[in-house]
């Protein structure tokens, strides 16, 4: 009985100073949340109002198609941005790895996008794929007349124009951050798979990215707030067009709250929002830390 009060004070000043941090947490995030998710059921539109709707704004937003084409386009964008940052940012990360020379001067090359904004980015890369004076125009200027290259004018081909300058910008953190991962494995391990004649990419599948697995946990979360978030790279590059084809859920949270003056459509976007990120959370969380309880 005498331990409990003993833990309870124990690091009080570090506690202490927590609080504001904890109060701000509350009252503005979920705070926020709460707010967000009661006046969805609402019809506000430039200003909240309590006139209830019930889920006359939902069926209206999953009735909507400019919605449904931004869950589409999130989902195509989230996939191939998880797959392929992981992948080129694991591969250039073994590459660093092998202690090679002027390695500092390609950590920093891959790395410097990620200091520049979406925004920068993504009016690079709208210049680099514009047909007039980009690839394409590069290109044939050397010979090749046929050659096309301007997915930001395809409709179908728009959103991995977005998906070029996303993994241009993020792959070098991801870079860093495995390189970190492989600097932690014990050079023991490395000896005694060479001594065991074990191939260098079977000792890279089956032992040293299972012991990276916070690293790989760590990532994931990082990139998946990236995709979750993705706006000002989209209105940087194409402005959700050509039509809507680039549309994603924050621009139309944006859009609706802001420009069609329709608060409750966008709470309800934003909900929505909070839900899928929840879905994805609550398993995630219930294998990582209940496993260890269980264990």
């Amino acid at each position: 009985m005498s331990t409990r009060p003993s833990r309870l004070f124990h690091n009080m000043n570090a506690k202490i100073a927590s609080v504001p941090m904890v109060l701000t947490a509350m009252v503005v995030f979920l705070g926020g949340s709460i707010w967000t998710v009661v006046y969805s059921f609402t019809d506000s539109k430039l200003l909240p109002r309590e006139k209830w709707v019930g889920l006359d704004q939902y069926e209206r937003l999953w009735g909507t198609n400019r919605w449904l084409v931004s869950i589409e386009n999130l989902a195509i964008y989230g996939v191939l941005s998880l797959i392929f940052s992981l992948v080129i940012g694991f591969v250039l990360a073994a590459l660093m790895d092998q202690k090679i020379r002027f390695e500092d001067v390609f950590r920093t090359i891959f790395l410097y996008p990620f200091a520049l904004s979406f925004i920068v980015t993504g009016l690079v890369w709208q210049w680099l794929l514009n047909p007039d004076f980009g690839v394409q125009n590069v290109i044939r200027g050397i010979g090749f007349e046929s050659f096309t290259f301007d997915p930001l004018y395809d409709a179908d081909l728009a959103i991995y124009g977005i998906l070029f300058a996303g993994l241009w910008q993020g792959t070098g953190l991801v870079m860093c951050l495995m390189l970190a991962g492989l600097r932690g494995i014990d050079e023991d391990i490395w000896k005694a798979a060479r001594v065991d004649g074990i191939p260098a990419w079977k000792t890279y599948l089956f032992i040293v990215i299972p012991m990276m697995r916070p690293v790989f946990i760590t990532t994931l979360v990082i990139i998946t707030a990236g995709i979750v978030k993705l706006y000002d790279l989209v209105v940087a590059q194409t402005g959700g067009g050509p039509g809507i084809a680039t549309e994603v859920p924050a621009k139309y949270v944006y859009d609706m709250m802001f420009q069609a003056q329709n608060l409750g459509q966008g709470f309800a976007a934003s909900t929505m929002m909070l839900v899928s990120v929840i879905i994805i959370l609550i398993p995630w969380a219930y294998l990582e830390f209940g496993g260890k309880r269980r264990g």
